[in-house]
């Protein structure tokens, strides 16, 4: 996902001051506010957080 994206989605969300923040603590507050766990870039083989949006980019940021 685009950051531009990640930035209307915390928007909708109602997360303010976005800009200056890294992609993942980005995202990582838009999962807490979803109410899932903050765990973006952690994962190593497995996700058992299968309503989260950010889930494909996840996995191809931690294989960076």
């Amino acid at each position: 996902m685009k950051i531009q994206e990640i930035r209307e989605k915390a928007k909708a969300l109602g997360i303010r001051n976005t800009f200056g923040l890294k992609k993942e603590e980005l995202i990582r507050r838009v999962q807490r506010a979803e109410g899932n766990f903050d765990c973006f870039g952690t994962a190593k083989d497995y996700c058992d957080q299968f309503q989260c949006c950010f889930k494909e980019d996840c996995f191809r940021f931690v294989n960076e």
